[in-house]
């Protein structure tokens, strides 16, 4: 289990593993993906945790919020 701010996961009844996001459940991985998951996290260092975490759950920037900021219709 990871308990720095941000992403934490935890290991559930079966094998499932339940990611959350500020106290929110954000994912649940269950068989294949689960036991992939935490091989992954095996491997990574704290950063690459919570990349890997944001990148599951879909809670990460695109790398377009600057260049839209700037967009004529956005001003």
């Amino acid at each position: 289990m990871n308990l720095a701010a941000g992403f934490v996961w935890q290991i559930r009844k079966g094998g499932t593993v339940e990611i959350t996001h500020d106290g929110r459940r954000a994912a649940s991985l269950r068989g294949d993906r689960a036991k992939a998951f935490l091989d992954d996290m095996d491997a990574l260092d704290h950063q690459g945790q919570q990349d890997e975490m944001a990148r599951l759950t879909g809670n990460y920037k695109r790398g377009n919020e600057r260049l839209a900021k700037h967009h004529p219709r956005n001003r």
